[in-house]
């Protein structure tokens, strides 16, 4: 399979080495220095766009138009996702996106589905959820934590939005999900959900070690895209 990295900081590093050691080529790099516009994507099978919020609508549209499958690690677009669907369907295009391509984190998804399940009614418990992450990502709160916040909203009736708290935990009023986000420097990304009630705690946490969860999860994506038309998800390619 030959790949186009779009973007090449150290995520498009990653899955560089990942790509390479499962048997594939990285046939193009796009960065700051050379931009889609400009590269050829000739002898290109599929794109791996993780770059940053405001550029990747310009990355999707292009791969799209240009009948190049494209796999979207970035995040804080969200608000563009039914354009990008439609866009999909109008081009009989390929793309998969993911708040966080970790098969980890996409076990964790589900737990914390369950667990939102279990939860619901019992209003004795307040749920919360804390993110952190390297002082380099751009978009509070993470893609990942938006989904486990969406994940509880859509699982427990006591919840019906999110409130979120930039380094201090937000003030909520009742019904209403704490979410509070942290930068430090080299956390490659921690997730942790809490119910507290008087009487204990439940909590559930993914931490990833490094990026290489990420990126095998990114590549793996890849190769399972290769040759389906519509839009993806993570859960598609783990059959959840």
């Amino acid at each position: 399979m030959n790949i186009a990295l779009i973007g090449y900081g150290k995520m498009g590093k990653a899955i560089e080495k990942i790509a390479e050691e499962r048997g594939h080529k990285i046939v193009l790099i796009c960065n700051s220095e050379l931009g889609v516009k400009y590269a050829d994507f000739s002898n290109v099978d599929i794109a791996i766009e993780f770059t940053q919020p405001d550029l990747a609508l310009s990355h999707i549209n292009f791969c799209l138009e240009n009948k190049i499958p494209i796999i979207v690690g970035t995040t804080g677009w969200n608000e563009h996702l039914q354009e990008v669907e439609n866009k999909v369907k109008q081009e009989e295009g390929s793309l998969l996106h993911a708040s966080n391509f970790s098969i980890g984190v996409n076990v964790f998804f589900e737990l914390n589905k369950k667990l939102a399940q279990l939860m619901s009614g019992k209003n004795t418990y307040t749920a919360s959820i804390e993110e952190i992450h390297h002082i380099q990502k751009l978009d509070a709160p993470s893609g990942t934590a938006i989904t486990l916040a969406d994940g509880i909203l859509e699982n427990n009736e006591d919840y019906i939005s999110w409130v979120l708290g930039r380094e201090e935990i937000p003030y909520t009023n009742p019904n209403q999900l704490s979410l509070t986000s942290y930068r430090l420097p080299d956390v490659p990304g921690t997730h942790t959900i809490k119910y507290i009630s008087e009487i204990d705690t439940i909590s559930i946490t993914h931490e990833a070690h490094s990026r290489k969860g990420f990126a095998m999860g990114a590549v793996i994506a890849s190769e399972w895209l290769l040759g389906k038309k519509g839009i993806y998800k993570m859960n598609d390619v783990l059959n959840f």
